[in-house]
């Protein structure tokens, strides 16, 4: 039972990444190096880059993406470390989209999405195959997730999986730890937000365990951007820094106020998953909008704590 419940469990996770990759890989035909041409004509400033990092990661999907051409863009020097930030921030707003989508009910939209999906397949051109993966790899996700609540109480029945929703419900730490380890693993904070929205759906996690577990994986989305930058150079590697600090600056930040801001969530939806969808949000929005005022402060504090090298003097 045991077994067949975690190799489940491990199938719809699977299904869901295979889904967000599909989907990217439809809105990534525009190509990157035109998402290279775009991000260098538009971000001349902070405020910017934080709304072109919004409208290429909803559209590709893919925070870790724009994360790796901006450090490579950082790295070559044809974009400042400042104007990166604002991209930074905007990427962590981007990301939230998917996660606002698979909140609503779209289950009985899940045999057209794979019908149409195979029927675009068929079809010759970029625009067709865009299309294709965009709506096959939708159906792959809503799959996923129909799996993942229903798998809920199966793992809920399970004696040490009880036990440690329970302590994860008990202590925000373990919800953040959780969120954190797996996020860097499966590298996606996306499906680790859309795995708790799966458990709360059920009231197997409380909204403020779930939102915890949201503020972990903002925290271990950052490990891919940080392996991108290895071997990268200085310059490179303080991008992946200020991605880390921003997101650990955030999640401090919220942490003393994680049950006053349950209370407001569920004031705004009486729908488990979309309040967990909105807090994602509304976490990403507030701490762009803090932290862009001082952004030229928050740069001096990255250069102060990871110094320019003598070869970037």
């Amino acid at each position: 039972m045991i077994k067949e419940v975690f190799s489940l469990l491990a199938v719809f996770i699977g299904l869901f990444l295979f889904g967000m990759v599909i989907l990217r890989n439809g809105f990534a035909q525009i190509g990157q190096e035109k998402i290279r041409v775009v991000i260098l004509k538009m971000t001349n400033s902070t405020w910017k880059g934080l709304l072109i990092g919004i409208i290429i990661t909803a559209l590709i999907q893919s925070s870790s993406a724009v994360m790796v051409i901006t450090i490579a863009l950082v790295a070559s020097k044809l974009l400042t470390f400042k104007h990166s930030i604002g991209i930074i921030l905007g990427t962590n707003i981007g990301t939230t989209v998917t996660t606002e989508l698979i909140a609503y009910e779209f289950s009985s939209f899940i045999v057209p999405f794979l019908l149409f999906g195979f029927l675009f397949f068929l079809l010759p051109g970029k625009l067709p195959y865009a299309l294709g993966c965009l709506t096959f790899g939708l159906a792959c996700i809503f799959i996923a997730m129909e799996g993942l609540k229903e798998l809920a109480h199966p793992l809920a029945s399970i004696s040490f999986v009880h036990n440690f929703f329970n302590i994860t419900n008990e202590h925000h730490f373990i919800g953040i730890l959780v969120g954190t380890v797996l996020t860097a693993i499966i590298h996606s904070s996306t499906a680790t937000v859309a795995i708790a929205m799966g458990f709360i759906n059920d009231h197997i996690l409380t909204l403020p365990a779930a939102i915890s577990i949201m503020l972990g994986a903002n925290i271990g989305t950052c490990m891919t951007a940080y392996i991108a930058s290895l071997g990268a150079g200085q310059s490179a590697k303080r991008v992946a820094y200020a991605n880390i600090w921003l997101n650990v600056f955030g999640v401090v930040l919220f942490i003393p106020f994680i049950q006053l801001f349950s209370e407001f969530v569920m004031t705004l939806t009486t729908n488990p998953m979309m309040q967990v969808a909105h807090s994602s949000l509304i976490f990403n929005i507030v701490c762009s909008v803090l932290i862009l005022p001082f952004v030229s402060l928050f740069t001096r504090f990255l250069l102060y704590i990871h110094p320019l090298t003598e070869a970037e003097e």
